[in-house]
């Protein structure tokens, strides 16, 4: 047997070389000669995985590590009997982690009290309820819109898109690329949304770049009509265009689901998943034996004394991940969009890390334990 796999898949290599050959390459570069006599290709979203890379190969599953699939031609891959995996929420908590980052430095910087705002979540699936959750836990009213789940659940709990644009100081979006069709994500926040957001309202998206027209998004800033934005992916991903990013108050290369937790969630997915199509009996199971630390501690003293509630869930929540150190190596170095994410540092979850809270309110010590830390 023969497996390519994309070369930034961490965690992956030896797994697979007691039984087949194994094949690492650039997931950018990757061509039909590398995997036409492949009977495995395990990938990220650089990979477009199509007719043209894809016909005429002996390629029998196609596996992203990733949540999304908008790099694959799912229609063309199961009309030519080729299976396609994802790895649908390996990376949810990473993305809770990066929203609740943007969160509370967008909520410092611009006077917002957590207890007076209202979040938009537009998408509500494995990552979006997870970013709700969060949102929950640190006072903020929530509102959720996803219309293919109202359909099947029914309207309660759910507000319409009208709704969320008129009535959030903050939006974050969570939905899959879509162009067609009655639930189309394509530039579903463009000039027209802008116009009826207010002055007042700040947009995140770490879901697709295509979600937001980014020309509308960059007129909209540079006239006021919104007041602030964060952006993890981009329209003209890796080359996001230096006057948008001027404008904006967060700007990352496409790291909101780079935690090292979530990463390994995606490898050890598509390892059992290329195990049982493969009939590699004792990968099926397999996980990723370890995870290594991040470079701060993972257990950290708060001490509430003389802060706010909301003060002290901000010091927590940096202490995992500093957001600002992210936003500024992309700022200023544009060019190095794909070597900062091809060399990403260990990042873990909130549930890695453990609060000694000293001082604190019984209030904080149940939202950061709802957040997901461990807290004694």
């Amino acid at each position: 047997m023969k497996i390519v796999i994309d070369d930034k898949i961490p965690f992956i290599r030896g797994v697979f070389e007691p039984y087949a050959q194994v094949v690492y390459l650039p997931g950018a570069s990757t061509a039909a000669d590398d995997v036409r006599d492949a009977d495995a290709l395990i990938t990220r979203t650089r990979t477009k995985c199509n007719a043209s890379l894809l016909e005429g190969s002996s390629v029998k599953i196609v596996f992203t590590a990733t949540i999304g699939f908008d790099h694959i031609d799912t229609q063309w891959c199961e009309s030519n009997g080729i299976i396609w995996r994802s790895a649908p929420g390996c990376n949810s908590g990473s993305v809770r982690q990066y929203i609740a980052a943007a969160l509370v430095t967008l909520c410092d910087r611009y006077g917002l009290n957590f207890k007076e705002v209202t979040l938009g979540v537009v998408g509500v699936g494995n990552v979006g309820s997870k970013v709700a959750s969060v949102a929950g836990a640190m006072g903020m009213k929530v509102l959720l819109n996803d219309p293919p789940r109202e359909r099947r659940e029914g309207s309660d709990g759910f507000s319409s898109l009208d709704d969320i644009i008129g009535n959030c100081n903050i939006i974050t979006l969570h939905v899959p690329m879509q162009k067609t069709g009655p639930d189309a994500t394509y530039h579903l926040f463009d000039g027209k949304t802008f116009d009826r957001m207010g002055k007042g309202a700040i947009l995140i998206n770490s879901s697709r770049g295509a979600v937001v027209s980014n020309s509308d998004l960059k007129e909209a800033l540079a006239s006021g009509k919104i007041r602030a934005a964060a952006l993890d992916v981009w329209e003209s991903e890796p080359a996001p265009e230096p006057e948008l990013v001027s404008l904006l108050d967060i700007t990352t290369p496409h790291i909101a689901g780079y935690s090292a937790d979530g990463k390994a969630n995606g490898t050890a997915a598509a390892v059992r998943g290329i195990a049982e199509v493969l009939g590699i009996e004792s990968l099926k199971e397999w996980d990723v034996p370890s995870v290594p630390g991040p470079d701060v501690n993972t257990e950290f003293s708060v001490n509430a004394a003389g802060l706010s509630f909301q003060q002290t869930i901000t010091k927590a929540i940096l202490h995992t991940y500093d957001i600002g150190k992210d936003s500024d190596a992309l700022r200023f170095s544009l060019e190095s969009f794909e070597k900062l994410r091809g060399s990403y540092p260990i990042r873990r979850e909130f549930e890695a890390f453990t609060v000694r809270l000293e001082n604190g309110t019984e209030e904080e010590r149940t939202a950061l334990g709802k957040i997901g830390f461990r807290v004694i």
